[in-house]
């Protein structure tokens, strides 16, 4: 045996220095030499050549280690890639010494003595231009010269993701703009995807959530009873004290407490408590504040003995189609004081009844979190484990504030549309839009989640002011900010990732949801590209579309808005004229004999006035406006049904005629380009000449008598486009 393998060794070395002298000869090139793919070490005398060569491939191929599924060679097959350079000069002249320098091609020996073993099957094959290694994809470009104080996140954000980043802009176009504060913060952006919906800012202002929040409860009582009372000052601040006036009469035990917010505030400015309207500040006369006073919640849940409330961070991805997603961890923001039930002496304790951080952080009381549960901020996963432990269903708690989310998007949609229909009209170059908005919701003792509010610009600020000596602050990190924001703007890239197939349409699994069922919170495992695979799993979950079938029922008034946005007419413009909405009455045939163009003019007129009120800068009827007389008529039609019915009646009963009347312009339209036939027929009584059509007179006179013919059947234009 020992005969055997000093025989081999032999043969091996005579072959080795066979190579040597053989590539002297050539001159080859040093640097031509490419080191072989690492191969299990075999014992000495060993050879490569001829079958064994083969038999030695076949037996390395076995022992190779099981490769990940994602590890792909150039031509598609399941292998591991190999990069030469990748190989230090010490590896690789101990792999040359180790394989006697072998380099194989096609199977066959070369002159040098190297080998290739060919591929497995004739499939595997491919060019030379396959194997070279793919080109990588260009970074994502980013645009953050508007950042702001999300700019710490971002730039963490960007770094992970291993993008490029502008941070005074860029001449060029980037793929994503990230602004601060609104759409408009860069008015030069005509491609690419900005981080702002143009209107956004305007809709969920206190008073226009407020409006759009209470028509859906005037139409869906039951599913919009998440959202306190409201009453918008000053316009309805007669209406607030006879409503608080009527209370007290019946039960003059009641004393109910109520909240005050300014139209736009943010950051807890300008909030209050009262219990009487006279208490209010300065929210009457010609000097007033616009804002909203609602109904206090009386009964929140307690965690160590103090009121909180929960940030959810919510991205629309697009706003047609809709598509949402909701962070899987949010924060949770802690008042500074017990809580106690609202008193007259208590009523100004801010740091007992206002869970706003900006408040709190000034409270001598307010901890800085250190871990994810403890601290006057923490995370929300942190306080879901404790009600879990306490045998509270979380899953059922989720469930209620996924479709909190869900209903309240689905009512400022509608506005949200005509606001991005005026800055982007369709046909107009221009960027498409995503947002990160901030919900403020509070649990009730009965675990019922109510809105606060839903903030455009949430704070994506990742370090907090802290007094490292007396009258001295600074800006330090903040654990428990840096981990929830990070994430989500980092996930939100992803998402919005130009380089991904986006599908076309989403598609309802059979079976889906029913309004019965509850609504699941498990994660999923997302698809990733290859450039993801270090990176965590999507900290952000779809909902919509996903929970469609459950909520579709809802959007009844984005069907109207869909009308309203029609007879606009104007590119950018934002409210009807009267002109409009006569077209709008005509073409759905809303009038007759008892409804008279003159008894419309009169409704446009009453209620344009009463929307318009004391400012008359824009003149029009705009989209709130606009459903106040389409529920008049919807009304004045269908006398029996309930709100909701006579609503969706008049709907049906317009897009019906609407439809019909685009079938009929259709079908006019194809009887016209029928018509140039029918009149040759009457050239000839016999078989028409082929010739004759393919001299100019015919033609003309075909043409000229087709234009007459569809210039009579052409139906009148609408006349939306002119405004009085």
């Amino acid at each position: 045996m020992m005969c055997d393998r000093h025989a081999q060794a032999r043969v091996q070395l005579e072959q080795e220095k066979a190579f040597g002298n053989d590539a002297e000869k050539e001159d080859a090139h040093p640097e031509a030499r490419v080191p072989a793919p690492p191969v299990s070490p075999e014992p000495p005398g060993v050879t490569t050549a001829g079958n064994d060569a083969a038999n030695i491939s076949n037996h390395t191929r076995k022992n190779r280690p099981k490769q990940r599924k994602d590890e792909k060679d150039s031509c598609g097959n399941l292998d591991k890639p190999f990069y030469a350079s990748e190989v230090s000069d010490h590896a690789a002249k101990n792999l040359s010494n180790l394989t006697g320098g072998v380099k194989t091609q096609k199977g066959k020996s070369e002159t040098n003595g190297n080998y290739f073993q060919g591929p497995r099957n004739p499939q595997e094959g491919c060019s030379e231009e396959a194997v070279k290694p793919a080109k990588k994809r260009r970074p994502v470009t980013v645009d953050s010269a508007k950042a702001k104080t999300s700019l710490e996140a971002l730039k963490l954000s960007i770094k992970q993701l291993k993008w490029k980043e502008f941070p005074l802009g860029r001449r060029a176009a980037c793929d994503i703009y990230w602004h601060g504060v609104s759409f408009h913060d860069n008015d030069n952006v005509s491609s690419g995807q900005v981080n702002k919906f143009p209107g956004m800012i305007e809709m969920l202002r206190k008073i226009n959530t407020s409006r759009a929040v209470r028509t859906m409860q005037e139409l869906f009582p039951e599913e919009y009873d998440f959202y306190p009372r409201s009453w918008i000052l000053p316009e309805e601040f007669q209406l607030f004290c006879a409503q608080i006036r009527m209370v007290k009469e019946k039960d003059a035990t009641l004393s109910p407490t109520f909240i005050v917010k300014p139209d736009g505030g943010s950051q807890g400015d300008g909030i209050y408590l009262i219990r009487d309207p006279s208490e209010l500040k300065a929210t009457v006369g010609s000097q007033a504040r616009q804002g909203v006073v609602q109904e206090y919640i009386h009964k929140p849940l307690l965690i160590d003995k103090l009121k909180f409330d929960i940030r959810l961070y919510v991205l629309m991805k697009s706003l047609e189609p809709l598509e949402i997603y909701i962070a899987k961890e949010g924060l949770t923001r802690f008042c500074t004081e017990p809580y106690q039930e609202p008193s007259q002496k208590n009523l100004s304790h801010v740091f007992m009844h206002l869970t706003n951080y900006s408040l709190n952080v000034h409270s001598g009381n307010f901890v800085h979190s250190e871990s994810q549960s403890t601290g006057s901020k923490r995370t929300l996963s942190s306080v879901l484990y404790r009600l879990a432990a306490k045998g509270v269903d979380i899953k059922k708690v989720w469930s209620d504030i996924i479709a909190l989310v869900i209903k309240t998007l689905i009512a400022v949609v509608p506005e949200l549309k005509v606001y991005y229909h005026a800055e982007i009209p369709p046909g107009k170059p221009g960027p498409t839009c995503f947002q990160i908005l901030g919900f403020d919701i509070l649990l009730m003792k009965n675990l019922k989640p109510v809105l606060l509010e839903v903030n455009s610009n949430p704070s994506m600020r990742i370090e907090h002011e802290q007094e490292v000596a007396p009258g001295v602050f600074k800006y330090v990190p903040s654990p428990v900010d840096k981990e929830v924001k990070v994430g989500v703007i980092r996930d939100t890239l992803r998402l919005m990732d130009p380089g991904h197939k986006k599908p076309s349409i989403y598609q309802l699994r059979p079976g889906g949801l029913e309004h019965s069922e509850e609504i699941p919170m498990e994660s999923e495992t997302p698809e990733r590209s290859p450039d993801e695979g270090a990176l965590p799993s999507l900290c952000l979950k779809q909902v919509y579309p996903k929970y469609a079938k459950q909520f579709n029922h809802l959007r009844l008034v984005e069907r109207i808005a869909g009308l309203f946005i029609r007879f606009l007419g104007v590119k950018g413009n934002m409210r009807l004229g009267p002109t409009a909405f006569r077209t709008f009455i005509r073409s759905c045939k809303l009038s007759n004999s008892n409804f008279t163009m003159a008894a419309v003019d009169i409704l446009y007129i009453d209620i344009t006035r009463r929307w318009s009120g004391a400012d008359a800068r824009e003149a029009g009827m705009g989209l709130q406006a606009f459903l106040e007389a389409f529920f008049f008529l919807a009304a004045r039609r269908f006398k029996a049904a309930a709100p909701r019915e006579q609503a969706a009646a008049l709907l049906e009963l317009c897009e019906a005629q609407l439809e019909a009347q685009t079938g009929s312009e259709d079908r006019r339209s194809l009887s016209c380009s029928r018509a140039q036939p029918r009149a040759n027929k009457n050239q000839t009584s016999g078989a028409a000449n082929p010739q004759q059509l393919e001299s100019p007179a015919p033609l003309r006179r075909a043409a000229s008598q087709d234009y007459r013919l569809h210039q009579k059947l052409k139906p009148r234009p609408l006349r939306a486009n002119v405004e009085n």
